[in-house]
């Protein structure tokens, strides 16, 4: 393709932006369709680092004096935001890297635990993450200056005021909760009480614009799931769904009218008679304020806590709370700093922390003999060392469980598809299709094995083995069967290129799986046999372009 480009024979090449990048086509002009790229996992707008690529191949070299890069214009395209992509020139480098389990059991194979626990410290990824603390660093110091002037201000010649202030600060703190606690416990009895009722019952909304006497007309929900909604009627005739919000103290029943049988909301006749029924009963029953005990009142620590701040030297100063100020800019600035160095704790040496867990599963799992620095990797782990897939340690997991033993080639590389796999497209509701066969059973099995290493992850704070995929499983088994790649893409939704691209992927992992697994092992022999059934036509022949 090169040559018949370079030679004037193609005028025109439509390629893809990984074919675009990976070939010597150097052209007059370069069109792009639309600034938006797929990631693997997601569509993303494109980088300026990534625009000056596919654009920098227009204008050919001791030809050309110059080159045209062309952008079809679309709805929702900015031009600023092209311009910017134009004129950028410098492009920041972002690492990827985090640390893996194949990569945790080389390392420490190699180098023992704590030396690759150094190394990992050193690394670039480490060093971006250690900068972007800088920033929050510099925060830090200038929040310890303010906290320097702040304790200076509120010293007072009497005592330490800033013992005294932290008494008041855990009495605000204890009041607060406690007012918390009791308008929770008021507001659930009072919701109750509402849910109690039933129709015909006569209360008195407490609180809002409706409030005074009303009578129930519907069921209130009785599950404590669903917020009650009654209709009700009020003494005004007006009929209205309220909602707890409006119930702000507990209600009780003050009476019963009978509703008739026939009786209409929209009857204003019905409405005058229920009224009148209930007025009979309410009679000049008026919403009163409900007196409320403080709930601070019988606490033992808020009393304690008082006793303690009249007793304080600093309690009878006459400046006190001219000092009190300074003291709620300090206790302010003194949170304000401990967030700021728990954000830079959480960022300084992350790589080596997030090391420091995979080991942990390792070790939790037996690929490690412990997760401190004498540990030794396993015969489980000599395994996973050659195991590069991202699902590297459910990989290894299934091949311990002996989960594809006895699968027949078209099988297992079905099975090892899943792994791999990535959908583009977000799951539409449709169950994927699968191949008949025992591949179906140790799909499930598989799964099964993933929810016990998500589980092992969890107990140690990672999330990093994903999902199986199986959107690719029912095509690699035809693959495998002999079917023709024609009739596979007309089932489904992939393009050619795709299927050569995952296909070459599950190639790559049967021939992982075959050099894990000891010399002689059926599990060999079939990893092989289902790499050869892969790799023919279309995928043999891009391995040699």
């Amino acid at each position: 393709m090169e040559d018949l480009f370079q030679s004037g024979l193609l005028k025109v090449v439509f390629a893809t932006e990984t074919l675009a990048l990976g070939i010597n086509m150097p052209a007059r002009s370069v069109v792009l369709e639309k600034l938006v790229k797929w990631n693997g996992e997601t569509h993303v707008e494109l980088t300026p680092g990534e625009y000056t690529q596919l654009t920098g191949r227009a204008g050919r070299r001791g030809i050309d004096v110059e080159g045209h890069g062309v952008v079809l214009w679309h709805a929702g395209l900015d031009p600023r935001s092209l311009a910017g992509l134009a004129s950028t020139r410098t492009y920041p480098l972002r690492s990827s890297f985090q640390p893996s389990y194949n990569m945790a059991v080389n390392l420490v194979a190699r180098l023992g635990r704590h030396p690759a626990r150094e190394v990992l410290e050193t690394s670039f990824a480490q060093f971006q993450a250690d900068r972007s603390v800088v920033g929050l660093a510099t925060q830090v110091r200038k929040h310890e200056d303010a906290l320097d002037g702040f304790h200076d201000a509120m010293t007072c010649h009497l005592g330490d005021y800033q013992e005294y202030a932290e008494l008041r600060e855990a009495l605000s703190r204890r009041e607060k909760v406690l007012t918390r606690d009791s308008a929770n416990r008021r507001r659930d009895a009072a919701v109750e009480s509402l849910r109690a009722l039933k129709p015909g019952d006569v209360f008195l909304i407490p609180g809002g614009r409706r409030a005074g006497p009303a009578v129930i007309l519907d069921h209130v929900s009785r599950s404590p799931k669903e917020e009650p909604r009654p209709m009700v009627l009020t003494i005004d005739r007006q009929v209205r769904r309220i909602s707890s919000v409006e119930i702000t103290s507990p209600v009780t029943a003050l009476g019963h009218v009978r509703i008739p049988k026939g009786f209409s909301p929209r009857n204003p006749q019905s409405r005058r008679d229920l009224a009148a029924a209930m007025r009979e009963i309410v009679g000049d029953a008026t919403v009163g304020r409900r007196s409320r005990q403080s709930d601070t009142a019988d606490d033992a620590e808020i009393a304690l806590l008082r006793m303690q701040l009249r007793q304080h030297p600093c309690h009878g100063c006459a400046d006190r709370e001219q000092h009190a100020r300074w003291a709620e800019r300090y206790m302010r600035a003194r949170r304000e700093m401990h967030d700021l160095e728990q954000r830079v704790e959480g960022r300084t040496n992350s790589i080596a922390r997030r090391f420091d867990r995979v080991t942990e599963v390792l070790a939790d799992l037996e690929y490690l003999t412990s997760a401190g620095d004498d540990a030794e990797v396993t015969e489980a782990g000599r395994t996973l060392m050659r195991l590069y897939t991202e699902s590297d340690l459910l990989a290894a997991q299934c091949v311990r469980a002996g989960v594809w033993d006895g699968l027949g080639a078209q099988d297992l590389a079905a099975a090892c598809a899943a792994l791999v796999y990535e959908s583009r497209s977000m799951d539409d509701g449709e169950a994927p299709r699968l191949p008949r066969g025992p591949v179906r059973d140790v799909l499930v099995a598989m799964a099964e094995v993933r929810e016990e290493v998500h589980e092992a992850e969890a107990r140690r704070g990672l999330e990093i083995t994903r999902q199986l995929d199986l959107g690719f499983v029912w095509a690699t088994h035809r693959w495998a069967s002999g079917a023709q790649l024609l009739s596979i893409l007309s089932s489904g939704d992939l393009t050619a290129g795709d299927f050569v691209r995952w296909t070459r992927q599950v190639i790559d992992l049967l021939g992982q799986v075959a050099q894990a697994v000891p010399a002689g092992s059926p599990l060999r022999s079939h990893a092989h046999e289902a790499a050869d059934r892969l790799n023919r036509g279309v995928v043999a022949y891009s391995s040699t372009v």
